[in-house]
């Protein structure tokens, strides 16, 4: 067991994997444990727990846990109110999780805790108004107004995967059609490829090879790889994407004007093949093209961490300002700022 300072454990909780690491006060990564997301509730918190307590075994000074989570957390951050991949269902999951570890616990959406981290450590550091555009398997968002985290009314904003871009569009998962995921996100890029590749059959001179007699095995990961290696189907999918993705940040633009906007999540990891473009789609779609400032489009410092050390982040603000002025800990705590009682510092993540 390693002896430290404060420190806490941020937990991303998603539809495949539970991934837990262990933070310190300088927002550095320290040690990460992972397991399978079971698809019963019991299990799914037997799961959290384990991985808490493996960590807790192997570092000193774990003040308090910070769970980030791929679904609808109410605004008092104490409850899971609705996970599309997840088990839970208006479930008191922070309260649950604390009995269970003995620890403090932070309840945040996944996309907040990415934002958190990326304000206070990467990206976006030092913006009052910013937003984090998480591309996986769908658009996950968080948006920070004025130095704040923005939750809604309710809790759920923002959703900006499911504004619509293409009326009648795409079907997607929440019902409605062509929402911006269906044509900007890893499942869209295979989408696009599997599209192309019908309607124009002997273009492509990889993708065609990979996915023969099985095109739902295509990933946008495989289009990416196949990009790469110069096939032209796949170039044309990641040019649509790029396209896309420029048409939704400029939406974005227009309602919150962002002094930046950060690409997260898996497919930011190709963002070298597709982000030039589509920040010349933006540059063009944004209202008023050529006549005011543009905000700053990066990529994630914090890659497949971000979740991770913004949960980590808020649980440890939460748990000091518990200890110096308890009426101050609240869901309305400056992410730009640390509580009074500390100052967290810029540290580096830690190769694990």
């Amino acid at each position: 067991m390693t002896a430290a300072g404060l420190r806490a454990i941020g937990l991303d909780v998603g539809g495949t994997s539970v991934r837990a690491g262990v933070v310190d006060e300088r927002g550095s990564l320290l040690d990460t444990t992972r397991v399978g997301t079971p698809s019963d509730e019991n299990a799914l918190e037997d799961a959290i727990a384990g991985a808490i307590e493996e960590l807790r075994n192997r570092h000193e000074g774990v003040a308090a846990v910070g769970l980030a989570v791929a679904g609808f957390v109410a605004q008092d951050r104490r409850s899971v109110m609705f996970a599309p991949h997840l088990a839970w269902r208006a479930a008191p999951v922070a309260d649950r999780i604390a009995k269970r570890v003995g620890l403090p616990v932070t309840l945040e959406h996944d996309a907040n805790a990415a934002t958190v981290a990326e304000h206070r450590f990467g990206a976006a550091r030092g913006a009052e108004v910013a937003c984090l555009i998480a591309l996986g398997t769908g658009i996950g968002a968080g948006l920070l107004l004025n130095g704040r985290i923005y939750r809604g009314a309710h809790g759920v904003a923002p959703e900006l995967g499911h504004l619509c871009v293409v009326p009648g569009g795409r079907a997607c998962p929440c019902g409605k059609y062509g929402c911006w995921e269906r044509y900007c996100s890893g499942t869209a890029l295979a989408a696009t490829a599997v599209e192309l590749l019908a309607r124009h059959p002997g273009s492509s001179t990889v993708l065609a090879r990979e996915i023969s007699g099985d095109p739902g095995s295509l990933t946008g990961r495989r289009v990416a790889g196949a990009a790469r290696d110069g096939d032209p189907i796949a170039q044309r999918a990641l040019g649509e994407l790029a396209k896309w993705l420029g048409e939704g940040l400029a939406l974005v633009a227009d309602v919150f004007d962002p002094e930046v906007m950060v690409i997260a999540g898996g497919v930011s990891e190709s963002a070298p093949l597709f982000l030039d473009e589509a920040r010349e789609h933006y540059a063009g779609a944004i209202t008023g093209a050529g006549h005011r400032p543009l905000a700053r489009i990066r990529t994630a410092h914090l890659g497949d961490d971000t979740a991770i050390v913004g949960a980590a982040a808020l649980a440890l603000d939460s748990h000091v300002e518990s200890r110096t002025d308890p009426a101050a800990a609240s869901p309305s705590t400056r992410v730009g700022e640390a509580p009074r009682a500390w100052r967290w510092g810029v540290g580096q993540r830690k190769a694990t």
